[in-house]
């Protein structure tokens, strides 16, 4: 199967216009981020052109954008630029929204994204890690929260998934949090952040994937792998796509590109070719939910 015959939906990227929007971490100096080191050459504006101009001979066909760390204080104001975006040019197809379940008035964030049609998901960044300058969190017990989860609740009321981005410490609470609320469709982003390498890193990877996968409402998105490599190669990040895909199965398994971050380690070319050279021997069916069908089905899309 060629490049050609695939319908590829990228179910995870970033916009942003920092001419006209505030997204802090991009804006303030020095431009440096725990995770994904200098970020100088993507602090810039990142319109949907220089989405379109990065996807070379790979064409996405559909999209879903994910929060890009807009200003807290107006979550909402980054989903009305996008659906702008989206109705005036028909892409992002899918957004996923910012929101801190825990606040008091989250329920009042949530109404205001479902007003946008394209809206489809809620993410809220839950990366603890007892490094400081690789944690977002300052607890790991999120999850527990009772505030929180009186939060977490009120997605299946609006009828909205959860993008989940953590790292495998956290992944048996979460599949726990999984069990007790199934009708909570949950993607887990980045295929989990194995960010440690060390045997005891790996480790807990491994068993929390497996936990994670045993939900059957739990789907993995396959991306940001540069952001825990940052010189990866096909063959640095062959084991961690076909653990995921073994785990989570090719109808829970979807292929993103986390551009413009994931931009800082490779091309996008250069990207989606080692994802095509990782499962070229897969069946066709399975390569197209990888590329497309599921990210598709579990986001709903339907422009």
């Amino acid at each position: 199967m060629t490049i050609a015959d695939l319908h590829v939906v990228d179910p995870h990227y970033h916009l942003w216009d920092l001419e006209r929007l505030s997204y802090p971490w991009l804006m303030s100096q020095p431009h440096y981020d725990g995770i994904a080191g200098d970020i100088t050459t993507i602090a810039r504006s990142y319109l949907l052109d220089d989405y379109r101009a990065d996807q070379g001979r790979w064409k996405v066909s559909r999209s879903v954008h994910v929060e890009a760390g807009y200003d807290s204080t107006d979550p909402v104001g980054e989903t009305r630029w996008l659906q702008a975006t989206a109705d005036a040019y028909t892409m992002p197809n899918g957004i996923v929204a910012a929101a801190t379940l825990q606040n008091p008035d989250v329920e009042r964030v949530l109404a205001g994204h479902r007003q946008y049609a394209n809206v489809r998901g809620i993410r809220q960044n839950l990366n603890w890690h007892p490094n400081p300058t690789k944690t977002v969190l300052n607890r790991p017990d999120m999850m527990s929260d009772s505030q929180w989860l009186s939060g977490f609740r009120l997605l299946e009321k609006y009828d909205l998934s959860f993008d989940l981005q953590l790292y495998p410490s956290q992944m048996q609470d979460t599949a726990r949090l999984a069990a007790n609320y199934p009708e909570i469709s949950i993607i887990l982003n980045h295929a989990g952040m194995p960010l440690d390498r060390d045997e005891a890193g790996l480790a807990l990877w491994h068993s929390g994937m497996k936990a994670l996968a045993a939900q059957p409402n739990v789907s993995a998105k396959i991306s940001g792998l540069g952001m825990m490599d940052w010189h990866w190669s096909t063959e640095s990040i062959r084991p961690f796509v076909l653990d995921t895909i073994e785990y989570f199965g090719v109808e829970r398994c979807m292929f993103a590109s986390n551009f413009p971050v994931d931009r800082l380690y490779s091309s996008f070319e250069t990207l989606y070719d080692a994802f095509a050279e990782i499962v070229r021997d897969f069946a066709e069916n399975e390569q197209r939910s990888l590329f497309g069908n599921t990210a598709t089905r579990v986001y709903r899309l339907t422009r």
